[in-house]
């Protein structure tokens, strides 16, 4: 669809900062368009990110219950049969039922949707060009960018997404492969390579540092690591590719040690490279227009996300925080309501973060090891999904929560969980955060029986010493 050419506001990127600033913003009475490159909405969270991974991981959590887990139910089935196209179309049915969604929602909200490539041409001036057609100019009061991220590239291994492949790549394969190594601990490495260890090729995750998921609390990544390596995943810690050779049969890595030393082969039918996400802000003409962007490419901005030129805002990946599309989304709002005069803010201490492994791990708030960085006194809390009656019920004993309080004050300041339904469960305690709750406040609810969240409920207790069931 093209645009009539002037906006209250326009932003660049529909994925889920922009497009949910851009309604947002037309909620709030402006004219708004959103530019995007896929005529598809939604952006690599919708497309080619968050959703179709979430869709492989239970198609494949199916399988691997029908496969394994049943029995103890008295439940058995024959050898059940993997279908890795129909898995796929349900994907896509999934992925494209979302995107249809943010096209209707645009339409319901009056926001003109333009395909193509965006340049800031000048503060009110946005070029669009698609395919070969002639550019057109949307005039704009003001602009947001909310271009997302990309995945990092590694030296010396040539993205080719059939077998050296992103996280793009690794959730359309066509068939499973035998041996799959990941190249990144992060969470996007851990989700698909427990995709397809689940569907059943040999996985190999290769990790820089010394542990798995770095930004995670220390205990509970340990915690995590050892489930996964339970699964069959293997680890490779403190270990670096170096190279990568394409064979008729297999691709051949370099695999070294980080500190340095001899380099070791290995062979492999599948690459992964998930070493993380870089801000996607090419082509957008930032600098020539004057918007300040920092060391790690991202643009820069102030607490009410303006860039360095006036009128010119940025969200999402594209600024410094968590690469999470539910923190870009608040700020996407956020910033539509500053626009408009209102008092948009985010609370950045009660951003939760899901791994969607097997099982989930979430967080908010701090670590053990970030307070003890920043020497603030705090007691710690946990409690097993082993002493966890619905926990026992659904044979889903592994792991704990852990609820970091202050020391003095009782104000929660982190809470970690690793177990089934983690991410479900983390909420709770956002909004304990979120209202500045105590430890003593959470301890003092109600928590119906038998539920897993009864185990946030002792974890709380346990803050106090006073746990009933451990």
């Amino acid at each position: 669809m093209a645009g009539d050419g002037s906006y209250d506001l326009v932003v660049i990127g529909a994925g889920p900062g922009g497009y949910v600033a851009a309604i947002r913003a037309a909620q709030l009475g402006m004219k708004v368009a959103c530019v995007d490159r896929r005529a598809s909405l939604g952006g690599t969270c919708l497309n080619v990110g968050c959703i179709p991974s979430k869709a492989l991981l239970q198609s494949s959590e199916k399988f691997a219950e029908l496969s394994h887990g049943l029995s103890r139910h008295g439940i058995s089935a024959a050898k059940p049969k993997l279908d890795v196209a129909a898995m796929m179309a349900n994907k896509e049915k999934t992925v494209s039922g979302l995107t249809d969604g943010v096209a209707y929602l645009f339409r319901k909200n009056k926001v003109t949707a333009v395909t193509g490539s965006a340049r800031i041409a000048a503060p009110g001036a946005v070029e669009v060009r698609a395919d070969s057609a002639a550019p057109q100019t949307l005039s704009a009061k003001n602009i947001i960018v909310a271009t997302g991220s990309e995945p990092t590239p590694l030296a010396g291994l040539a993205i080719d997404e059939e077998r050296i492949v992103t996280s793009t790549g690794a959730l359309s394969l066509k068939e499973v492969p035998k041996r799959l190594v990941v190249v990144g601990g992060g969470y996007i490495g851990l989700e698909l390579g427990s995709v397809w260890r689940r569907l059943g090729a040999e996985v190999t995750v290769i990790e820089f540092l010394d542990r798995i998921v770095p930004a995670m609390d220390r205990e509970i990544g340990t915690a995590l690591h050892r489930v996964l390596e339970k699964q069959g995943l293997t680890f490779r810690l403190s270990s670096k590719v170096v190279g990568a050779e394409r064979t008729k049969s297999d691709v051949v890595l370099q695999v070294s040690p980080a500190a340095g030393g001899k380099a070791e082969t290995l062979a492999t039918d599948v690459v992964l490279v998930a070493v993380g996400r870089r801000p996607h802000t090419e082509g957008l003409g930032l600098a020539e227009i004057g918007v300040e962007i920092d060391n790690s490419g991202r643009i820069s901005t102030d607490a009410h996300f303006h860039t360095t030129v006036p009128g010119i805002y940025a969200i999402g990946d594209v600024i410094a925080g968590p690469q999470l599309a539910h923190k870009a989304s608040d700020e996407g709002v956020a910033a539509a309501e500053i626009i408009a005069g209102q008092y948009g803010h985010v609370n950045y201490d009660a951003i939760p973060a899901v791994v969607y492994t097997a099982p989930e791990v979430a967080s908010v708030g701090k670590s053990e090891e970030e307070l003890k960085e920043q020497g603030i006194l705090y007691k710690a809390g946990k409690f097993p999904f082993t002493a966890n009656p619905r926990a026992r019920i659904m044979g889903a004993t592994e792991g704990m929560v852990k609820i970091l309080s202050d020391a003095k004050t009782d104000r929660i300041l982190g809470v970690h969980i690793i177990g089934a339904e983690a991410g479900t469960m983390i909420h709770e305690a956002v909004v304990a955060m979120e209202f500045a709750a105590s430890a003593e406040d959470l301890a003092r609810i109600c928590h119906a029986h038998p539920t897993l969240s009864e185990a946030v409920h002792e974890a709380a207790l346990a803050v106090g010493a006073r746990a009933i069931h451990i």
